[in-house]
């Protein structure tokens, strides 16, 4: 049985609650099969005399989550920012992805993507691919290697976007997402699964809508789309679908927003109260992504408010509305946004916090993934070591400090191991 069992020995920092953290300093993080066994001050007796990787006076915290994330967006992040949303999707987004048919191209492409997603302190993903099916199972395929958990979509689009990206009919963008979904179950991967993906309500017919709700209902999948995201996408879905409530009103409809099957649906920056009281419901999850929200003039989602009605709430990069996959960098943003809209806007929503925004980006988004994102005993052990030796102080630091001062200033060096359910990546 101790064959199974791994221990690592450092500063150990995981989220007890929404408000507060469990500091387990010079502590051992004990993993069996997998998942946590525990974290101790000192090893248990019946450890004893087992290999311990000991890291020092390193940090150790739960692998990051990213809920929601373009892989083909990858090769432009950072460009294209001074545009809203929808002008940005067609000048940008749709001329890149359409490159993806291509499959030395999409190679290149996402071996860029996968390298700096595996280097990084993201150890699961609910990732957008294409409308490609064969580059998606490139890019499945690519994770899989990696060793990263992630949920993979091929997009779904038969409307509103340019002949050469646009799917030929509903029936044609339904039979490529099963022909697409059997490949993947003939692969029978370990790590990487397949996620519905209709890209948003205005690029898919109510036909669409109902063939990808019969595929959801035969094979049992989750589903990831975006909503409210930018006032112009929201009053576009309002003349789209003028029987709708609000917005998410017009996925509800076609039982894609949540309730019987996990669900992300990402921004969320201009819900109102009656969408906020569905996704409360229904139990839909929300990937906040305020950098990308501010790049593409989206607004700031009223995060608050979220958490204070108890909604699942995770942290997502958006690449390339936002500009990197650092999700430590989501982070500093998730905060930084919460203040403006703070001053700003709505006083009345205290701005977030350190540990709010690490329970997100563990915690709370690993939650789509089952057991994850914490150290508590029977969690997978996704877990990530820092090595802040970089980062000069002149005086000492405790782990709650190191920690925030990571969320605001660290990079892919401070990087030092990486383990996703238990499996050392590096």
């Amino acid at each position: 049985m101790y064959e199974s069992i791994s221990i690592l020995r450092g500063n150990i920092v995981f989220s007890k609650s929404l408000h507060e953290l469990e500091i387990c300093e010079h502590g051992y993080l004990v993993c069996e099969a997998g998942r946590v066994k525990g974290v101790y001050q000192t090893l248990p007796f019946e450890y004893g005399g087992l290999a311990v990787e000991d890291f020092e006076n390193r940090l150790i915290i739960p692998g990051l989550v990213d809920l929601h994330v373009h892989a083909p967006q990858y090769s432009y992040r950072g460009l294209g920012m001074d545009m809203e949303l929808l002008d940005w999707l067609e000048s940008n987004t749709f001329p890149e992805e359409a490159k993806f048919k291509d499959l030395e191209y999409a190679k290149r492409a996402y071996e860029i993507f996968v390298e700096n997603m595996r280097n990084g302190a993201t150890t699961r993903a609910c990732i957008f691919a294409t409308v490609h099916r064969k580059a998606t199972l490139l890019l499945m395929d690519m994770l899989e290697k990696a060793g990263l958990d992630t949920m993979v979509g091929k997009v779904n689009m038969d409307r509103n976007c340019p002949d050469y990206i646009k799917e030929a009919s509903s029936e044609n963008s339904a039979a490529e997402t099963v022909e697409w979904i059997k490949d993947v179950l003939h692969k029978k991967y370990e790590h990487t699964r397949p996620i519905l993906t209709p890209r948003f309500t205005p690029s898919c017919t109510d036909e669409l809508m109902e063939k990808l709700k019969m595929i959801q209902m035969r094979y049992e999948l989750p589903l990831q789309s975006h909503l409210s995201e930018n006032p112009g996408e929201v009053a576009w879905v309002k003349d789209l679908c003028p029987w709708s409530a609000f917005y998410g009103d017009a996925y509800d409809k076609f039982g894609l927003f949540g309730m019987d099957t996990p669900t992300i649906m990402a921004h969320c920056v201009h819900s109102n109260e009656e969408e906020i009281a569905r996704m409360k419901e229904n139990g839909v999850f929300i990937a906040h992504c305020p950098e990308s929200n501010m790049n593409l003039s989206s607004g700031v989602a009223p995060v608050r408010t979220f958490l204070e009605k108890g909604l699942h709430v995770g942290i997502g990069s958006d690449v390339a509305g936002g500009t990197t996959e650092n999700i430590f960098t989501a982070m500093a943003h998730a905060i930084q946004s919460s203040k403006l809209r703070w001053r700003l806007l709505d006083n009345s929503l205290k701005p977030l916090t350190m540990e709010e925004v690490f329970y997100m980006a563990t915690k709370g988004g690993g939650a789509f993934f089952g057991k994850v994102g914490s150290f508590e005993p029977g969690y997978e052990m996704d877990a990530v070591v820092l090595d802040d030796s970089r980062l000069k102080h002149p005086q000492p630091l405790g782990a709650k400090e190191r920690l925030e001062r990571m969320i605001y200033v660290s990079d892919d060096r401070e990087i030092f191991a990486k383990y996703v359910s238990g499996n050392r990546l590096f």
